[in-house]
């Protein structure tokens, strides 16, 4: 089914704070949802909302963080996020990002101890609304068998850029796998079938069916399994946090905080060029991939991001289609259902 933009946030905002965030908080966590779903990434979406909702009735998120800001040089800081919502901490950590970066042309800020933030793309854009180049990297709980290995040891540890151009934002937001864990959720809530790439089942074997899923694969072999490696040690290890296999499970225990880490870098284009030249030369880059000349079976050559904000564009004039057992969740007066409460994050 379809609903307006607006609405879907109140919705999600309305579960959160009967679920314990307060007002604030969970308007800041619905606003990066709905970014998400407006996009096409269903994954990161309202779906996600009854296990934040059983997160935070268990304790497992902090209603009340203390959030901390800590300059450590001029271009670095660190924000503690006390474990509380993920999202809204990532979102004051990038806000401080930046200022530091207007102010001194680069900003590195480690975000420790925190809940799941949902998608990245959010966060860089926010860096490109205020004509900066954002990047974003974070940890995840260990579902992705290292190539030539049969266990999972890193996370989807995802990785997300954007850039300003005149009129538009050139977006970039990947997970380290074929696909995210979010994905397998997706098609386990729609009960559809997935690619035999994206996975494989408890004896390492490809498998179509989301319900058999062991773990997940990297990208393009050794090199998807290279970069989650880097991202693991840019989000855990410098930071001081659990890495590898020794990060929280996002279902396991949901009364414990997870203590994850995310890494914000952003980079102001006035300290390296002309800005109008450089927001110019982005959006050539733009045209310049869509005139490409398009393989046999494609329409058009898209540039990073453009299919999203297209679907956006479109959820804008048309509303933002969601599952209906979704909708139906959101709008009665269940908070949650206890389905996720200390589960292996691949049980059915």
């Amino acid at each position: 089914m379809r609903v307006t933009r607006d609405e879907l946030k109140n919705l999600i905002k309305n579960k959160l704070n009967k679920a314990g965030l307060t007002a604030e908080h969970a308007d800041g966590v619905a606003d990066v949802l709905v970014h998400a779903d407006a996009r096409g990434v269903h994954s990161h979406g309202a779906m996600r909302v009854e296990y934040y909702a059983e997160r935070i009735a268990k304790g497992g998120i902090n209603t009340n963080p203390d959030f901390k800001f800590e300059k450590t040089g001029p271009t670095t800081a660190l924000f503690d996020g006390d474990n509380g919502a993920g999202h809204v901490a990532a979102k004051i950590a990038m806000d401080e990002a930046i200022a530091m970066a207007k102010e001194n042309g680069v900003a590195v800020v480690g975000v420790r101890k925190i809940s799941h933030s949902g998608a990245l793309s959010y966060f860089v854009q926010q860096a490109a609304k205020e004509n900066l180049i954002g990047i974003s990297v974070c940890q995840s709980d260990p579902m992705v068998v290292p190539f030539g290995g049969a266990e999972p040891y890193y996370g989807t540890n995802p990785i997300a850029f954007a850039a300003p151009g005149e009129d538009d934002i050139i977006t970039f937001d990947m997970a380290t796998t074929v696909q995210a864990w979010g994905k397998i959720l997706h098609a386990r809530s729609k009960n559809e079938s997935i690619p035999d790439t994206w996975a494989v089942d408890k004896n390492g074997e490809a498998t179509t069916d989301p319900f058999s899923v062991n773990a997940l694969l990297p990208i393009a072999g050794p090199k998807g399994y290279g970069l989650m490696m880097m991202v693991d040690v840019l989000s855990g290890i410098l930071l001081g946090l659990p890495f590898g296999n020794k990060v929280s499970s996002m279902y396991h225990d949901l009364s414990e905080g997870r203590n994850l880490g995310q890494l914000h870098i952003v980079i102001n284009p006035e300290y390296f060029t002309n800005l109008e030249t450089f927001k110019q030369h982005i959006t050539t880059t733009m045209t310049d991939l869509n005139n490409i000349k398009p393989a046999p079976g494609f329409e058009q050559v898209s540039y990073p991001g453009q299919r999203s904000a297209q679907r956006e564009a479109a959820y804008m004039e048309k509303g933002i289609e969601i599952v209906d057992d979704i909708y139906e969740y959101l709008e009665s007066d269940v908070v949650h259902n206890d389905s996720y409460g200390n589960k292996d994050p691949f049980a059915k």
